[in-house]
């Protein structure tokens, strides 16, 4: 997609967010004990604007960091560039970093801040083009898309489970590489309480080594899950996936940490992926992720994308899902996060869907005022 006037990059805001939370967020390899998020804002040479998220959850000082990558290391490569399609700036910035991320060996971070940068773009195209960014991606989009309750402890799992129950989701899925045993034990458990319309997926984040995957896999056998996500390292390799996906009876997923175009097309080739899972703020944002969904699906594989952060990550993942179609589930966090919550467009997730919104770009005017209490910092950065 083309426009007729090239925009401009005038001015980018960049906000970081913590917010305290009562009950950390437990996974297999660490702790979140409180809700970290950044928050972009580019703005074009006609005051047109658009936001973006960038992944902010890991490591812990990340948050921060990556409002100062953004200032320091990348601004000269943003401010006064001149695109003509919302991906420009993406492909741009992936050739023009390479050597800055390598001096450093911080690949990831500087993914993330192009990512986020990018669904900024796209809000902020769509934004000029009247329309919601689903329709940018493809005008045939779908209005709603299901989603699944997500971040669900093992140890709470029955609580939480009914929690989501309660407010209309059906599929559920709970992370477990705590205690093999113990989570073999529950996963089963909670599929005895589930009802016929009702799925299950696990999700080891990267816990394991073939070996525990596999008996992990044939203990749990006859829970039919949904999908097993991530039982081994993304660095695994590619042997080690195969013969898991050999041996397992449940689909496999992973996604999130994976990077790079060449690297999605390999694992779909592959096919012992099942389940495709990129996630819009840690690689590709829109353009990447968009590109990755249909190599995904145009080879029989599931696209549910992953998330777990802020409210305009979701958004921006509900409505690539909506562009891509297929058969899958956008990723519901269910623990609390006022830094989800706060954004007016995160209500559209009712009854197990979200609601897509109509109004142009992703539906976000301004940063919620709530959040201000939560800012830790900002940068303002002009032409």
């Amino acid at each position: 997609m083309t426009v007729e006037k090239p925009v401009v990059i005038k001015r980018v805001q960049a906000f970081a967010f913590r917010c305290p939370i009562k009950t950390p967020v437990v996974t297999s390899f660490g702790v979140m004990r409180d809700r970290p998020a950044v928050f972009l804002r580019v703005e074009d040479q006609d005051g047109c604007f658009g936001f973006g998220e960038v992944f902010a959850n890991w490591p812990a000082a990340g948050a921060e960091h990556r409002v100062n990558l953004l200032y320091a290391d990348l601004s000269d490569l943003v401010l006064g560039f001149v695109a003509q399609a919302p991906a420009d700036l993406f492909h741009h910035l992936r050739q023009a970093t390479r050597l800055r991320a390598l001096q450093c060996g911080e690949f990831g971070p500087f993914r993330q801040v192009i990512a986020g940068l990018d669904i900024a773009m796209w809000d902020l195209f769509a934004r000029r083009a009247d329309v919601p960014v689903r329709m940018l991606l493809n005008k045939g989009a779908a209005d709603r898309v299901p989603a699944y309750a997500s971040g669900i402890h093992i140890a709470a799992a029955h609580q939480m489970i009914a929690q989501a129950r309660h407010e209309g989701h059906v599929h559920f899925k709970v992370k477990v590489g705590f205690d093999l045993e113990k989570d073999s034990a529950a996963v089963l458990d909670l599929t005895q309480g589930l009802s016929a319309d009702e799925t299950l997926a696990a999700d080891a984040n990267q816990a394991w080594d073939l070996e525990t995957a596999l008996r992990f896999a044939r203990e749990v056998q006859a829970a039919q899950l949904a999908w097993l996500e991530e039982p081994l390292p993304a660095y695994s390799s590619h042997a080690d996936w195969q013969a898991l996906a050999a041996a397992a009876s449940m689909p496999l997923a992973a996604g999130e940490n994976i990077a790079g175009f060449e690297d999605f097309r390999t694992v779909v080739e592959l096919r012992y992926l099942n389940v495709i899972q990129p996630d819009v703020i840690k690689w590709g944002g829109l353009s990447g992720c968009y590109d990755a969904a249909h190599v995904a699906l145009k080879a029989g594989a599931r696209y549910c994308p992953h998330f777990l952060g802020g409210g305009i990550g979701l958004a921006a993942s509900a409505e690539l899902l909506a562009a891509v179609g297929g058969d899958g589930l956008l990723e519901a966090d269910v623990n609390p996060n006022p830094l989800r919550e706060a954004f007016e467009v995160c209500k559209g997730l009712y009854d197990a869907s979200w609601n897509c919104s109509d109004e142009p770009g992703l539906g976000i005017e301004t940063l919620p005022k709530e959040l201000a209490q939560y800012q830790t910092a900002q940068i303002d950065m002009h032409v």
